[in-house]
């Protein structure tokens, strides 16, 4: 799998009950341990004072990302996205393809 660094913000439309958002929050934590399971979900991050995330996510390409990784989170209609494809670096220390 590729992966991809996905900076998220989840913006609420204006007007929606707080039992709709409470309902999808709830729901997103439930499908976020599941991409985690199925190792969709490497790693997730929110910088410190703001309400976006950014993580490594994984996918076998980008169409695959968007549609059955990302366009499966319950508050995806809310996001804004910033997708960034990923390579490993010759420098990384956590390297692991064993190319140099």
């Amino acid at each position: 799998m590729r992966e991809f660094l996905v900076e998220i913000t989840t913006t609420i439309p204006e007007g929606t009950g707080q039992d709709e958002v409470d309902r999808r929050r709830a729901a997103e934590a439930v499908r976020a341990r599941e991409l985690a399971a199925t190792g969709n979900l490497a790693r997730l991050w929110r910088p410190v004072g703001e309400l976006r995330s950014i993580g490594v996510w994984r996918a076998a390409d980008e169409a695959e990302l968007h549609e059955k990784v990302l366009g499966t989170l319950p508050l995806r209609p809310w996001m804004t996205l910033a997708v960034t494809p990923l390579e490993s670096h010759p420098n990384d220390p956590g390297r692991v393809d064993g190319t140099r």
